[in-house]
This record gives C-alpha cells, sequence and structure tokens, in this order.
C-alpha cells in the first residue's frame, strides 16, 4: 500500500493533458474542456497533430513543455501509453490518470515498470478520471461539474460516478473528491482511502465496490480510516452466486458477498444497498451523533406519521425509547388529556408553539431518551416557520440529538431551513428517517467491534502438536479427507468437547464390539474418504437400543450407499453413544477459505437442514470472545440459545471459545482447507461436538500469512532479565487493557505530558481501547510485563508505520518509578529490531526539547537530531534501520 504522491493525483499544482483534442465528442477534447473550466493553475496540451487549443499553446512532446505538470491526463492509443509514461516519470511528472481503454496486459506491466522508480502514480487505465472541486479540479470527462462539499467519493465504475454527480448536483451534495479507480493497475481503493482518512476537507468516506483485490491491504487501510471518520460502502453482487460444491457445509455457504459483507463490519464502516441510501447515511453519520445506546422517542403534531415511524421501526427491529414515570408526568402536565401517553408522543394537531418547545424540552432531558425524531405536518392553527425558531435553540443546544421530518414542502421549507442551520438532521420522510437511524444503529455496532475488550478462551492452549501429526498423516496417506474419528481428535487437541467416537473396519461384528465397550444406544456413521455428507446417502443410524438394532442397521446401510454411491470406498464404520441433552441447540461452526480474504469462520443453525435454511453469520479471523459472540449475535437462532419457556439460555461463552478454536486452528494449521462440526449441541451445560468433518489441503491454503487481518505476532515474545527480574517483552493484546489502565496509573501527570504533549490528568476508555487493540499490519507496541499471579505493565513502545511501509514513528513511557534503569532502552531495542525485520527504513520520533532523558537515550541508540528540526518545543529525532529500497508503487 502507498499513499506517495496521492496528494499530486488529487491536488496537482499543474495539469497536461496528452491527446488533448479538437474533434467534438472525444475523450481528449472532453477532458481539456473539463479541466480549463475552473483549474486556475497552469494547464498543458500535447497533441503532435495540433498548434493551439482554444487559444493555448499545443506541444508535440512531452519534452517541449515549458515546466514539468505535477498531473498527467493520458487520453492517447494503448500503444503510446508505456512510452508516454516512461517519459513523463523521467521529466518528474508524480501522477498519472490513463483515461485510455483497451490496454493489454503487457502494455500495462510496461507503463507500471516505467513508473515505479520514479514513484509515479497511475490512476486508470480505462477511468473516467477524477474530480477535486474544492481546487476547481476536473481531469475528467464526466458530463457535469461538482459542488465543493465534505464528502469522497470512490467508485469502482465509471458509470456510477457520473450518475452520483447528476444525483448529487440536483440535490445540492458537495464533494472533495470523487475518484474513479477504473482497472486498477496501481492505485486502487485501499490507497486512497489510507489518503483519505487523513484529508481535512474530508469529513466521510463513500466508496462503491465491486470487488476486492488485496484483502490485507485493504482490511489494513479501512479500519484506519474508520477510525477517523464515517466510511460508507455500496457493494454490488449482494445475490453472490449461489451455493457452490464442497466438501463441507461452510464451504457451501461461505459466498463471496456474505465474506465481503463480514469484512465491512469488522472494519467499522457502513453497508448501503442504494445511492440514495449512501448519501443518507453521509448525512446521517455527519450531522446526527445520539447518546447512549441510541434510544429514539417521536414527537409529533398527527398521530398518522407517529404510527408510520412506529411501524417503520418495528420493520427494521428499532426498539423506541420507554417513557419513565418523571418523563409521562411532565408531559402530562404540559400536554392535553387526549395526548397519546407513551411513544410515539402525539403532542395533537392543535398545538401552539409552547406545546412544541416544552414537549421537546423534556424529551431532550429525559434520560432515557438519546435522541428525538421531530414530526410536524403544517397547520393553519401555527405558522411551521415560527415552531421553528422557538425549538432551534433547543436543537442547537442538543447537538446531534435531534432528527427532523417536516412534512410538506413551501409551507414547511423555512422551518426546515431552520433547523438544518441548528444541526438537525433532516428527513423527507418518517419512514426514511427511522431508516436513516437504523442506520446509525448498525454503524455504531460495527464501530464497537474496533473498541471491544475481548476475554479469554477458557480453553487453554491447544495440542498443537498432536493435530499436526494428524494432518500428516492423512496427506502422507494420499487423503484430504480426515475421517470423523480423527477430525474430533483434532477438535479436543483444541479443547472442544466432543461425543466419544471409534472407528471401526466395515462389518457388523467389529461395530457391535465397539459399541459394548460404548454403551447401548448408540449412533453409526459409515466412513469412506469418498463421502463427505453422510446423511445424504444413508450413511447415518441413530438411536440403536441393542446389538440386534445395530446388526439390523449395518445391513441396511451397506445396502443403502452401496445404491447411492457404488463407486465410493468404504473404510469402515464410526460407533458413538448417543448423547442425551434435551435442551440442546443444533448449531454449525466451520471454516473455509475465501478466493479474496483468505480464511474465514462460520456459525449458524445446524442440522441436516443448513444450507436450506442458511442461518449463518461469517467472520474473518482472528478472533477473540467479543467478537464471537457478535457473531452468535446476528443468527436467528440466537433467540433460541438466549432460552424460552423450560429451555434455560445456552452458554454463549462455551460457543464462543469454539469459534475462537477454529479461528486459532486456522493460524496453527496451514493446511486446514475445510471444517465442519455439524451439529455443534449448545444448551446450558456447554457445548457437545457430535460430528466433524475436515479437509486438508498440501498447498497450505490458511496460515496466518492468509489471513486477511493479521493475526496476534506471537513470535515476537522474548523473555529477558532486567535487573534480576523475569519480564516477558511481548506485543501487546487487547485483553491488556485493564493491565494498562494500572499501568497509566503508575505514570506521573509530567511522564504522561511529556508523551502526549498535553496535560492530562487521565485517559478515556476509548483511548485505552485505541492503545491496546491495534492493527498488527501498521503498528506495534511491546509492552515489558512482570509475570505473576497479577501480571504488571512497566512499560510500552509504540510506533506506527506510514502506508508505505518506509517510516515508522515511535513513542515510549516507562513507569515513573522505574525510571533510569534500562527497560526504556530494552524495549526500544526490540521495537527497533522489529521494524527493521518488517522494511521499514527510518524510526523517527517527536521529542520535547525539554526531555533530556529521552534525547539522551535516543542519542545512546544511535539516533541524529533532524537538521531541519525548527520547531521551538520540541526536535525530531532519526534512526536509519536500514538503506532505502527500490521505489514501488504497489
Amino acid at each position: 500500500m502507498s499513499v506517495i504522491h496521492l496528494s499530486s493525483l488529487l491536488s496537482p499544482a499543474s495539469v497536461v493533458v496528452l491527446g488533448a483534442s479538437d474533434r467534438d465528442g472525444s475523450v481528449g477534447a472532453t477532458v481539456w474542456r473539463n479541466l480549463r473550466s475552473r483549474f486556475r493553475g497552469p494547464t498543458f496540451a500535447v497533441n503532435p497533430r495540433l498548434s493551439t487549443l482554444d487559444g493555448e499553446p499545443v506541444h508535440a512532446r512531452v519534452a517541449d513543455l515549458p515546466q514539468v505538470p505535477e498531473l498527467a491526463l493520458l487520453c492517447t492509443p494503448p500503444a503510446t501509453v508505456p512510452g508516454l509514461i516512461a517519459e513523463l516519470a523521467r521529466a518528474g511528472t508524480r501522477a498519472a490518470i490513463v483515461m485510455t481503454a483497451g490496454l493489454d496486459a503487457a502494455q500495462k506491466q510496461a507503463a507500471l515498470h516505467a513508473a515505479r522508480p520514479h514513484r509515479m502514480r497511475l490512476l486508470g487505465p480505462n477511468c473516467i478520471g477524477l474530480l477535486s472541486p474544492k481546487i476547481g479540479l476536473n481531469a475528467s470527462f464526466a458530463h457535469t461539474d461538482a459542488q465543493p462539499g465534505p464528502l469522497a467519493l470512490v467508485s469502482q465504475s465509471g458509470a456510477l460516478l457520473t450518475a452520483v454527480l447528476d444525483w448529487a448536483r440536483a440535490r445540492q451534495i458537495g464533494f472533495s473528491h470523487l475518484v474513479s479507480l477504473g482497472e486498477r493497475m496501481d492505485v486502487d481503493a485501499g490507497d486512497l482511502l489510507d489518503h483519505l482518512a487523513s484529508d481535512a476537507s474530508t469529513r466521510a468516506i463513500l466508496l462503491y465496490l465491486e470487488s476486492v483485490e488485496a484483502a490485507r491491504k485493504f482490511m489494513s487501510a479501512a479500519r484506519a480510516a474508520a477510525r477517523n471518520k464515517p466510511v460508507i460502502v455500496v457493494k454490488a453482487g449482494r445475490a453472490g452466486q449461489g451455493m457452490k460444491a464442497a466438501a463441507s457445509h461452510t464451504g457451501a455457504l461461505a459466498g463471496s458477498d456474505v465474506v465481503i459483507e463480514a469484512a465491512i463490519r469488522r472494519a467499522g464502516m457502513l453497508r448501503v444497498d442504494t445511492l440514495q441510501d449512501l448519501f443518507l447515511a453521509a448525512e446521517t453519520l455527519a450531522r446526527f451523533a445520539p447518546r447512549g445506546e441510541g434510544r429514539l422517542a417521536l414527537m409529533t403534531n398527527g398521530g398518522g406519521a407517529g404510527v408510520l415511524a412506529a411501524d417503520a421501526a418495528a420493520r427494521v427491529g428499532l426498539e423506541l425509547a420507554t417513557l419513565s414515570d418523571a418523563t409521562l408526568a411532565e408531559l402530562d402536565a404540559a400536554l392535553p388529556g387526549t395526548w397519546s401517553h407513551g411513544n410515539p408522543v402525539d403532542i395533537i394537531g392543535d398545538a401552539p408553539v409552547a406545546r412544541y418547545h416544552t414537549a421537546l424540552r423534556t424529551l431532550l432531558a429525559a434520560p432515557e431518551v438519546d435522541a428525538v425524531l421531530f414530526m410536524h405536518a403544517p397547520t393553519a392553527i401555527v405558522r411551521s416557520d415560527e415552531i421553528a425558531r422557538a425549538c432551534a435553540p433547543l436543537v442547537r443546544s442538543a447537538e446531534g440529538r435531534v432528527m427532523a421530518c417536516w412534512l410538506g414542502d413551501p409551507a414547511v421549507a423555512e422551518a426546515r431551513r431552520i433547523f438544518e442551520q441548528a444541526g438537525a438532521a433532516d428527513y423527507p420522510t418518517p419512514e426514511e428517517a427511522v431508516r436513516a437511524f437504523a442506520m446509525l444503529a448498525s454503524y455504531r455496532r460495527n464501530q464497537a467491534q474496533l473498541m471491544e475488550v475481548p476475554s479469554a478462551s477458557e480453553y487453554g492452549p491447544p495440542d498443537v502438536a498432536a493435530a499436526r501429526r494428524l494432518i500428516g498423516q492423512a496427506l502422507a496417506d494420499g487423503r484430504e479427507l480426515l475421517n470423523e474419528t480423527e477430525a474430533k481428535q483434532v477438535l479436543r487437541a483444541y479443547g472442544i468437547p466432543t461425543v466419544p467416537t471409534e472407528a471401526t473396519r466395515p462389518s457388523a461384528d467389529a461395530a457391535a464390539e465397539a459399541a459394548r465397550r460404548l454403551g447401548y444406544p448408540v449412533a453409526l456413521k459409515i466412513l469412506s474418504p469418498d463421502i463427505s455428507h453422510k446423511s445424504d446417502v444413508g450413511g447415518v443410524a441413530l438411536g440403536l437400543a441393542d446389538e440386534a438394532a445395530l446388526c439390523s442397521a449395518v445391513a441396511r446401510m451397506l445396502e443403502r450407499v452401496g445404491a447411492a454411491r457404488p463407486d465410493a470406498r468404504l473404510t469402515g464404520f464410526s460407533v458413538q453413544p448417543m448423547a442425551q441433552r434435551p435442551h440442546a441447540q443444533e448449531l454449525i461452526v466451520g471454516a473455509s477459505i475465501d478466493a479474496g480474504f483468505g480464511p474465514v469462520v462460520m456459525v449458524g443453525r445446524g442440522g441436516t437442514a443448513v444450507e436450506v435454511e442458511a442461518d449463518r453469520v461469517i467472520g474473518l479471523p482472528p478472533l477473540n470472545r467479543v467478537l464471537a459472540r457478535e457473531m452468535i449475535s446476528r443468527t436467528a437462532v440466537a433467540r433460541l440459545l438466549a432460552g424460552y419457556r423450560d429451555h434455560p439460555p445456552a452458554q454463549l461463552d462455551a460457543i464462543a471459545d469454539v469459534l475462537m478454536a477454529v479461528a486459532q486452528m486456522q493460524a496453527d494449521l496451514p493446511e486446514l482447507a475445510e471444517l465442519d462440526i455439524n451439529p455443534l449441541w449448545a444448551d446450558e451445560h456447554g457445548v457437545l461436538a457430535l460430528d466433524a468433518r475436515i479437509r486438508v489441503a498440501a498447498s497450505a491454503p490458511a496460515g496466518p500469512a492468509h489471513f486477511a487481518i493479521q493475526p496476534y505476532p506471537a513470535d515476537w515474545a522474548r523473555r529477558v532479565d532486567w535487573q534480576g527480574t523475569p519480564l516477558c517483552i511481548r506485543p501487546i493484546r487487547p485483553e491488556d487493557e485493564p493491565q494498562h489502565r494500572a499501568f497509566i496509573d503508575h505514570v506521573s501527570a509530567d511522564d504522561l505530558r511529556l508523551r502526549f504533549f498535553s496535560v492530562r490528568r487521565e485517559l478515556p476508555r476509548r483511548e485505552f481501547a485505541r492503545l491496546t487493540q491495534i492493527d498488527y499490519g501498521r503498528e506495534m507496541a511491546f509492552i515489558a510485563v512482570r509475570e505473576g499471579t497479577t501480571p504488571e505493565t512497566l512499560g510500552v513502545a509504540r510506533a506506527i508505520t506510514d502506508p508505505d511501509g518506509i517510516e515508522a514513528e515511535f513513542a515510549v513511557v516507562v513507569r515513573t518509578d522505574l525510571h533510569r534503569q534500562g527497560l526504556g532502552r530494552l524495549l526500544m531495542q526490540q521495537l527497533a529490531d522489529y521494524l527493521a525485520a518488517r522494511g521499514v527504513q527510518r524510526m523517527v520520533g517527536n521529542v520535547l526539547r525539554e526531555n533530556d532523558a529521552m534525547r539522551a537515550m535516543a542519542r545512546r541508540m544511535g539516533f541524529d537530531t533532524d537538521p531541519t528540526s525548527s520547531d521551538r518545543e520540541m526536535i525530531r529525532v532519526v534512526r536509519l534501520l536500514q538503506a532505502p529500497r527500490e521505489a514501488s508503487a504497489s
């Protein structure tokens, strides 16, 4: 990933059009006209056929240009593109937009090869271009211009970008940038997310995606961007490609769209289905921020509007605020006796201005109300604009907590304007307002995934060696499928409870002998490397009460399986005692490999109809218990797991631990291609795996290298001796938050000031979550831990690497009572070793000039003072970790 020279792409000082034309309707003519319409920087044209164009000189070659343009727009035939890129790159042009279509693979590679040594960025080919309205830049062949505003749009479809321009212009919606990505030979969505995340002119980022190529890069950029500002996604292809043939139910159910849905949620972004919802969500997220849990009160002067809003809330599963006795009493005192006495709050159609003001003030003051949807239909009793002026101060003081729906058009236009200026988010209908609120609730849930603090699994460390032996033996035997007994042994190696199972020869006598050891009643299942779904061919018999029933079942099973799959090799039977768990719910937990995002985990309702019911939720590893429980909560079967009638609630943590164990298998066992635990029984006693199937592959499709989200780098944990005390210096984990809080309590206010460059008495909870739940793909924090009954964090060294992987900015803090004992240097050295191993070139830091101790340690560790440091209060220190490598824009 890289943000190098993206500012030159989006905000250039000068632009050249290669292929600028005088032919009406051509791309070259349209791009030239659009560029010169409002852009005030120098513009140049290159076309060997022309000498002037619109009164401006036209140059025959790049070499003839009077100055080096920062951005180039290419509208020339495909064969010319690589050579022109080479000329421009050598001259010093920082970025180019290749609008030309039809480049073949060799031409694209040649263009990239010419650009990379000079770090020149390429957008396209086959793209409409981009617009940056703030600087008047229209570097596109779009049919209309855009207004300046706070939204950035990045689209993988050029046609959709032009449709958005038309749609937004009619609605007075403005943009900071609009970018058509085209065929993405260099600049992609991940690069632009990284750039726009820190772009001061962008308040929210809108994405239109059709596919995601570099999943880890995209997820890292998306998670970083979503921490800074709202990121809203329209993803095409929700219908998906349907079920595919696979050895596991998980492989069949984990289609590409549900995986992308999981990725969007995990990254803290919001997915919507339509362009209208895209802008509706952007407006809502930018202007509306309810407090607390988002409990909504409906206020209206007409019962119909309130009913419509309440019905809309019921359809999307949105619970309205329950008004307290105190709030009801206060409203009773102010409203006529015929008011609705509940939520929605109908203040009656003859309401004067004072009644509106009192009702809104009461609802905003109610602790059980987080937000208010203010609905008004115009009447002849009182002017709408008078109501708006009276209530506007309340709206302004309750910043981000009021949604408004002024029903009508000319009669309420001034009232709508007054409320919008006061900060209310405005919607044309009650249903649209409620839909927007539901989007906000989804967004808040997704954001919470970035900040939750997990707890550890209760299963303890797995027996990885035992699992690897089983997989290795299967591969050595030339088998992809583990038999049921082997699969359950792998589960037990990771602490997952399984029903006892014995594998036997394919005979009634052998099966009966196993049943006598296990005890009747038993279940009998066929074992065959060629049969994955045993029940589909009659290969399962349940509740066999005695030996006679077992022998009869063996005969019938061999006959059925032989008729259904005469080609299948029968290696034996598995026999297991019938488990008795009358309250258990049947679940499926699985793992598979997505073509784009790598390993994924699934949970949902299990049993034989799993693919028909399709109640499943996909998650991306690595998982913790919080993320695992969130996955479970989104299944339909979660309502049954919560308990009903005589069924007590199931142990959700036990199910979550199974999900965590499966995710850990994907990290520890690279050969794990597909896994099903179906059914997994879950009840008040915990979980029990009744059946399991595992497919392995010598190509090792799993493992941390294939995760879309970089997992915990456990191999960077080191044990050291410090002042005679054994310490563990390791990467920070999300579950370290409690001990990190205790650590900060041992850091003086002055040390916190030196670390954060401001006076801070304490850190908010959100800040602790951000410090402990990090993206290991671009950030690292090593903590020094004194282990024991209650582990203690003694110090932390942290570095955030730029998206180009060239420079990492560090910070270090040690407990105040442990200064000058070498702990900071230990942490800093491990951090430097880690960054060097990742190929980072420079380690840099900003140090207050008064921080003599930090400056001295930096000198001892080989840091130099940046001679360009001119800040009166701060200096920049730099340590070279390795020689600069050859530039790469990808």
